[in-house]
């Protein structure tokens, strides 16, 4: 389905995917005239000139009714989350976002929505099947029996149910893609809602200029994952949202790497090899985890255009910048 000429809401555009995707789909000819985050505007990641941009508290349904009046297309991005160090210390904060999702969808509905598009996560699937670093890559039916990440986990997989039910009760038509760790330039990269990438970056970046040449890693670095681009994320949500896939579908890349070869790939691109030391007690999710691509590029013949590396140096030489103009990262 061509959504060229539809108008869209994006609630989270104030993060880093959001801010992402607002441009993105402005490029695609969708017509974005609503963007919806709960931080004030100075603190958003990116606000795009010519889009409404407005700071609502979404968990409030009269803020839904506002952010879904008059457009057909839902991008529904907010929530409350971070990397695993803010994931597994903050479970009931995650678990609250269960109410942006409803009210969203409620809202959808009630205005007359054409489509809804969910941002959900890997998070979703059964833990016992990611317990060994050689995981096996999580198809879709992974996800049950039910065994998510406690908290985040619990709350996206209970809102792709919400999801499924207005579509089919309501005829509310719902897309919704599982994101598998995404990162990229314009993103969090300090204050504990970092994702590994770049947390890692920051710190091979610190070590450098500090003349300390060392590195803590979270966990025994053996932990396994696979990294997305954002310019892939924001091109295969387009995909997801034009298509007629009823069900929720993985949007991730199959490159599997340890952490420890994450660091090795920043290492390489900063010009320096550092001593690493490992914290054991720190958070450091499942040890093992990847997207299985086969019902995505049957569907929808979408793969990831960026390696890693070449990914990991544009977001390596955007934070280095960002120290070097003394930000504060958001």
């Amino acid at each position: 389905m061509n959504l060229k000429g539809e108008t869209a809401v994006v609630c989270g555009a104030g993060g880093f995917i959001g801010g992402h995707l607002v441009k993105g789909l402005i490029a695609n000819g969708i017509n974005v005239v609503r963007a919806v985050d709960v931080k004030p505007l100075d603190e958003w990641y990116q606000v795009t000139e010519g889009v409404e941009s407005l700071s609502l508290d979404l968990k409030d349904k009269e803020n839904c009714m506002i952010a879904a009046d008059g457009v057909s297309l839902v991008y529904q991005l907010a929530a409350d989350m971070g990397g695993m160090g803010f994931i597994e210390n903050n479970k009931a904060l995650c678990m609250l976002s269960v109410l942006t999702n409803t009210h969203m969808l409620v809202a959808a509905q009630a205005k007359g929505v054409k489509r809804f598009f969910y941002s959900s996560s890997a998070c979703v699937y059964n833990g016992e099947k990611q317990t060994s670093p050689d995981v096996v890559a999580l198809k879709e039916s992974d996800a049950y029996p039910a065994l998510p990440e406690d908290g985040y986990g619990w709350e996206k997989l209970f809102s792709e149910r919400m999801c499924r039910h207005f579509e089919e009760d309501y005829g509310l038509v719902c897309r919704v893609a599982r994101y598998h760790n995404v990162y990229g330039p314009d993103g969090t990269w300090n204050g504990g809602r970092e994702k590994a990438p770049a947390a890692i970056c920051r710190k091979v970046i610190e070590a450098k200029n500090s003349g300390v040449h060392e590195i803590n890693i979270w966990g025994d670095g053996k932990q396994t994952r696979s990294f997305m681009y954002i310019d892939d994320c924001v091109k295969g949500t387009e995909m997801i949202m034009e298509s007629e896939i009823d069900e929720p579908i993985n949007l991730g890349s199959s490159e599997l790497v340890t952490i420890n070869q994450l660091v090795d790939l920043v290492e390489d691109i900063a010009g320096i090899k550092l001593k690493r030391t490992y914290d054991l007690n720190a958070p450091k999710g499942v040890n093992g985890r990847n997207s299985d691509n086969t019902l995505i590029q049957e569907k929808l013949g979408w793969e990831p255009s960026i390696r890693l590396r070449d990914g990991l140096e544009r977001t390596y030489r955007w934070i280095e910048q960002e120290i070097a103009t003394g930000a504060k990262g958001k």
